[in-house]
């Protein structure tokens, strides 16, 4: 693993006997609210309105809960192995850091690069235009929303959540603790109306349940895309891993905890779904969850849009919580203007980077153009969290006197590498596509960038200038790692 320079900054840090005050982001995620994180970021839009595309791609209700099960599996499997370099590097950052410290500068500016400027802002305009559809469909009854009047709302979302995010850590994390606890509760209530239905007898979805079961690997790796995007979030904790309290206890247990909780209720509430409807009206439905709502609670069908509108907005609260720290902590390493590694002198949050995730959100809510990237999320993660993956098992072999207070089985790193190729490859391999060529160039595209401006460091005089005024205005300070 690569060493981490000993000395901070002239900027960022300075020695307590001069009288002058280390700036740090504060530790305040505990193990609710990181259970919260987790669980409120996993359950966003995705379980509303994907069952019925994982059911199109596999064929058949007992092949599409297998693989329901497979991607809580994968991600859990995915979640305790990063829990392991959680522990070991103590750093907020998630794939980024881990990449950096491991392979190095070049591989890790790639990942930033394409992390902060497309991946976490097109995540967030999804979610938040996910959650104006259903926040104002009511309004509309009986035909589409205007689509000025829904990016206006996700664009109000987007805004709203910059605001809440840059007061107060604890503000932002109470509200997915709300949140969360508001999504279970919707989802509860779809479980028990399952139940209900298969007490009275109503299995028919269940005969003949691997009856019309698609067998292709290509089939098959879209579906788990299609699953998978419902579980996207089990990494999230590790994007602010400095705010956690007691990281090394409070990472590994929060997954084990958030996952198999949010993994049960997925199965249960694609159960109810099955007890609600045939597979072929599961297929025809445009939201799968309202259609669950208007045949199984009649007139208080209404609680279910509201519950989907509660869902994707705690889901693009925790989206946003860590995305920032992401393109934070990309600035602090050098990778990113100089600007967004400072936090707010008296709310000790990183507002500038949260800022800037908000701009490139907005703008990918006001153009639109965004959506075929978008759906081609899977491919660029799971290309990344492949090469982490890489990176644990590679210390776990040639490192294993590092100090760590959590350690995973070596097989299950490995089963999730494979899984990763897996899901990179099949579908190039099976059904290649233009968009995907276009994702590996954008990708690439950052090489133009990475060797003047990072590695030769050639930047234009300006900058200093613009960023000494930036800081005053936005009344921010260079901070320090925490090197506990």
């Amino acid at each position: 693993m690569r060493k981490r320079k000993t000395t901070d900054s002239p900027h960022s840090s300075t020695d307590p006997s001069e009288g002058k005050e280390k700036l740090r982001l504060k530790q305040e995620v505990g193990l609710i609210s990181g259970v919260s994180l987790i669980a409120g970021t996993m359950i966003g839009s995705g379980i509303f309105m994907s069952p019925e595309w994982v059911l199109h791609h596999m064929g058949s209700p007992a092949s599409s809960l297998l693989i329901w099960a497979a991607c809580g599996l994968l991600a859990m499997f995915g979640a305790l192995s990063y829990a392991e370099l959680g522990t070991v590097i103590k750093e907020s950052g998630g794939e980024y850091i881990y990449i950096l410290r491991i392979f190095g500068s070049f591989p890790a500016f790639l990942f930033a690069y394409t992390s902060v400027i497309l991946v976490r802002p097109a995540g967030l305009a999804a979610v938040c235009l996910s959650f104006a559809e259903y926040a104002v469909a009511p309004f509309y009854p009986g035909c589409s929303s205007p689509q000025v009047v829904v990016k206006c709302t996700a664009a109000a979302c987007i805004l709203l959540l910059t605001v809440i995010n840059c007061l107060n850590v604890r503000l932002a994390t109470s509200i997915m603790n709300v949140f969360t606890a508001a999504k279970l509760l919707a989802l509860l209530v779809i479980v028990v109306g399952g139940v209900v239905l298969l007490a009275k007898g109503q299995t028919q979805s269940f005969q003949n349940a691997f009856q019309n079961t698609t067998a292709g690997i290509g089939a098959v790796g879209v579906a788990f895309y299609q699953g998978l995007w419902s579980y996207d979030g089990w990494n999230n904790l590790n994007y602010v891993t400095e705010e956690l309290k007691k990281p090394e206890v409070t990472l590994p247990r929060a997954v084990m905890i958030a996952i198999p909780l949010v993994t049960c209720l997925y199965l249960l509430v694609n159960v109810s779904y099955l007890a609600a409807m045939t597979p072929s009206e599961v297929l025809s439905s445009g939201a799968v969850a309202v259609t669950w709502g208007d045949k199984v609670l009649g007139s208080w069908a209404w609680l279910i849009s509201l519950s989907v509108a509660l869902s994707t907005f705690g889901s693009s609260n925790g989206t946003f919580f860590s995305g920032g720290r992401v393109c934070y902590i990309a600035a602090r390493e050098g990778h990113m203007p100089d600007i967004l590694s400072m936090a707010h002198v008296r709310c000790l949050t990183p507002s500038p980077a949260l800022l800037f995730t908000s701009a490139m959100s907005l703008i990918m809510v006001i153009s639109g153009s965004f959506t075929s990237i978008v759906n081609f999320f899977s491919f660029i993660a799971w290309f990344f969290y492949g090469m982490t993956i890489t990176g644990l098992l590679y210390l776990k072999i040639k490192k294993p006197e590092l100090p760590r207070s959590y350690k995973v089985p070596i097989i299950i790193p490995i089963i999730v590498l494979m899984a990763a190729v897996y899901l990179v490859l099949a579908p190039i391999i099976d059904q290649p596509q233009i968009e995907i060529l276009y994702i590996i160039l954008f990708i690439f595209s950052g090489v133009i960038l990475y060797f003047p401006l990072v590695r030769f460091k050639c930047h234009p005089r300006f900058l200093q200038k613009v960023t000494l005024h930036l800081q005053l205005f936005l009344e921010v300070a260079p901070t320090t790692r925490d090197e506990n």
